[in-house]
């Protein structure tokens, strides 16, 4: 069976796919480019990010201009973060999630932030500075590649970034092998819910913009397990319709794409949390 990945793909080599990427989101990151405009971006405004499951508490919490709207959902909501855990997120642009996340594990626990696009690491780490955030850090690299130890962090986050990954399949497989046994994968992304026209797939804003790049759900269970993952779920998430729809107009995007929380649990570990055994 021919995947959705290896479509995408065979058009581009892997290192293009990540090259269009990367320029895409260093567009967005400085406000350059042809195109400096990703799903989202183009108004962040607090109605957009309630709209995702973001509370204008949270909000609230964040500089200016962490908020970058580049996601699809809220992580935040199924991690059920607890104080002194490790957090990692895959693809933290502006620094959003990471930032969030800082405030639930506190100052006993520590977020890493990685992400491919040097210009989205400067406004992370300038973001940081401005709130104080002294138990966060952003590291660049590759979520295919992730600059951190084997069972370095308990919860690995991620918003809207693996379905542009050309391989989804190392990326859980990183994910596993950063995570200590016990740990747990909790992502919002988008997944493919019907095939992806052709024209759309061979889209380059389209491949930068979360469509292209999409997996069916039983495709998605299938990498996790594959990886070594537990307990897998993914779970289509309803209303996404409304905000998709705003992402390519006219293209029927919303039709073959839906946002979904994926959730899923590395084998082992006899403690929830770096702080439950006493």
């Amino acid at each position: 069976m021919t995947t959705t990945t290896e479509k995408t793909t065979t058009t581009k080599s892997e290192d293009q796919v990540r090259q269009i990427v990367r320029d895409h989101y260093a567009g967005v990151a400085t406000g350059t480019g042809p195109n400096p405009c990703a799903p989202g971006c183009c108004g962040t405004t607090p109605d957009a990010s309630l709209a995702l499951g973001y509370s204008a508490e949270e909000l609230a919490a964040v500089p200016d201009g962490a908020n970058m709207g580049l996601g699809c959902g809220n992580p935040q909501a199924i991690a059920a973060l607890r104080p002194g855990e490790r957090v990692l997120d895959l693809g933290s642009g502006g620094g959003f999630d990471c930032f969030l996340a800082a405030r639930q594990v506190g100052p006993t626990g520590r977020v890493i932030g990685v992400d491919m696009t040097p210009a989205m690491l400067s406004k992370a780490r300038e973001n940081a500075v401005t709130l104080g955030a002294g138990n966060v850090e952003f590291r660049l690299g590759e979520i295919e590649h992730l600059p951190v130890g084997d069972g370095e962090v308990d919860v690995v986050l991620s918003n809207c970034v693996i379905n542009l990954s050309p391989d989804k399949g190392r990326v859980f497989r990183e994910a596993f092998r950063a995570l200590a046994p016990g740990g747990r994968l909790a992502i919002s992304d988008v997944v493919a819910t019907a095939p992806i026209p052709k024209a759309l797939r061979d889209d380059v804003l389209a491949l930068a913009g979360c469509v292209a790049g999409a997996i069916p759900v039983a495709e998605i269970e299938q990498l996790l397990g594959d990886a070594g993952f537990t307990d897998v779920r993914v779970e289509i998430v309803g209303g996404s319709k409304a905000f998709i729809s705003e992402w390519f107009p006219g293209t029927g995007a919303e039709e073959v794409i839906a946002s979904a929380s994926i959730q899923a649990t590395k084998p082992g570990g006899g403690c929830c949390a770096p702080t439950c055994c006493g």
